[in-house]
């Protein structure tokens, strides 16, 4: 029988015998620091602080504002790649400005991940679902009829001469405002397009109750090793694209690969892929921070980071060239799960938290509640700002920022409003 003689003193435990492996992983799980020794292992620090606590650390506040930001100016370039040859100037900066903000999603699901895992104890899975799901159904009802008829009213009353190619009469008609308005529990649709995150945030609140349990008790090697064949797996859109080209014609007339047919879309892979792996990624650096030099973080993550943004403005040229507009093949370059925004994702991250707690993160806080609230809102202000700054004198870099600036502004004026009044406050947080 092992026999474990932990003596408390203070803040420090010291711990006997050298087979406390569990006992030292559920420790530093809480945040105390682990010094092994021959025969013992000297814990020391003070236990993490709770969910509520956590929400408002000021590296992860800086980094849910400067996510927010990126995705605003990722959509302000929406209207300048869809310009394509037409304007060849406009299409190429809306690509090399939408290429570097391709971060901003994934930064936000490993936000999540932070400020979620691991959960606290004792909590069930049916009163985490209640309080993370249910949060966020009004929003996703309120904003799928609101943002709608935003956008046919802008386009009907304010602007019915907008110069923007991704606006159409036939898409803001009557009788297209009210199909979106009836199927919008169905899927988001173009007029709603930021929701489907929440969508996608929703599953992984699902999902996050199971493997949470399964971090608690994983090695740090074990959890290496499923990140491992969670990168590997990002590169299954380029196999598929690829397996044409060495002769492959399918099964049945169904593309798929590696068990993919027309009565099974799950194949070896799916269930190792995705946005939960930016979670599992954002649990593994809260748990063990990279402890690399400054000059090794810099030499390592800079040149990471440059090599993604390179893959992904280079391979949506190239893809163009061969899938002129079909953006079903030119959405797989920005795919937020590729290997290639993962290389830049990572990056950021790993940076903000070495910057840990700075000022600037205290006097964000404020700002940072209200991130959610600009997401949801933002899309129809992106189409104000680009007419609103719709003219020749000024470069189509210049547009994209300044536009995407206006509209952060915008946004967060509108969330802070409904933030003050206690009807519309559950709308934005």
């Amino acid at each position: 029988m092992n026999i474990c003689l932990i003596l408390v003193m203070g803040n420090t435990c010291l711990c006997n015998n050298v087979k406390m492996g569990g006992i030292v992983a559920r420790f530093r799980q809480s945040g105390y620091i682990c010094v092994h020794m021959a025969n013992s292992t000297i814990i020391t620090g003070a236990p993490t602080a709770t969910i509520g606590a956590r929400e408002h650390v000021a590296w992860v506040d800086t980094l849910r504002v400067l996510a927010c930001l990126m995705v605003v100016m990722a959509h302000a370039c929406d209207a300048f790649v869809g310009q394509f040859e037409a304007d060849r100037t406009a299409f190429l900066s809306g690509v090399a400005i939408g290429s570097l903000m391709r971060a901003s999603v994934p930064l936000f699901v490993m936000m999540s991940a932070v400020v979620l895992m691991p959960l606290r104890e004792p909590v069930s899975a049916a009163g985490f679902y209640r309080k993370r799901i249910g949060r966020l159904v009004l929003p996703l009802v309120f904003w799928s009829l609101a943002l709608p008829v935003m956008m046919w009213f802008y386009y009907t009353s304010v602007n019915p001469s907008t110069a923007n190619a991704l606006l159409s009469a036939e898409g803001y008609t009557v009788s297209a405002l009210w199909t979106k308005l009836t199927t919008w529990m169905i899927n988001f649709n173009y007029d709603t397009t930021p929701l489907w995150y929440l969508y996608m945030l929703v599953g992984l609140y699902l999902v996050i109750p199971v493997i949470d349990g399964w971090l608690r008790t994983a090695s740090r090697r074990d959890i290496k090793l499923l990140l491992v064949i969670w990168v590997c797996a990002m590169l299954l859109p380029w196999v598929r694209m690829a397996a044409p080209l060495l002769g492959y014609v399918g099964n049945y007339g169904h593309m798929g690969i590696w068990g993919e047919c027309d009565w099974n879309p799950y194949g070896m892979f799916y269930y190792m892929s995705g946005f939960a792996g930016y979670m599992v990624l954002a649990y593994y650096l809260n748990r063990w921070p990279l402890d690399w030099s400054r000059r090794k973080m810099v030499g390592v993550l800079t040149p990471m980071f440059v090599a993604g943004y390179a893959i992904t403005f280079a391979g949506f040229l190239v893809i163009q060239i061969y899938y002129p507009g079909n953006y079903a093949y030119l959405e797989m370059i920005w795919y937020f799960c590729g290997l290639n925004v993962w290389m830049m994702t990572f990056p950021i991250f790993a940076a903000m938290q070495r910057l840990g707690n700075c000022s600037c993160g205290l006097k964000l806080n404020k700002l940072a509640a209200l991130t959610f609230g600009i997401y949801l809102c933002h899309f129809p202000f992106e189409y104000l700002t680009y007419d609103w700054l719709d003219t020749p004198a000024l470069a189509p870099a210049v547009r994209i920022i300044a536009g995407g600036a206006l509209t952060f502004v915008i946004a967060t004026a509108l969330t802070w409003l409904m933030s003050r009044w206690s009807v519309t406050r559950r709308l934005v947080a």
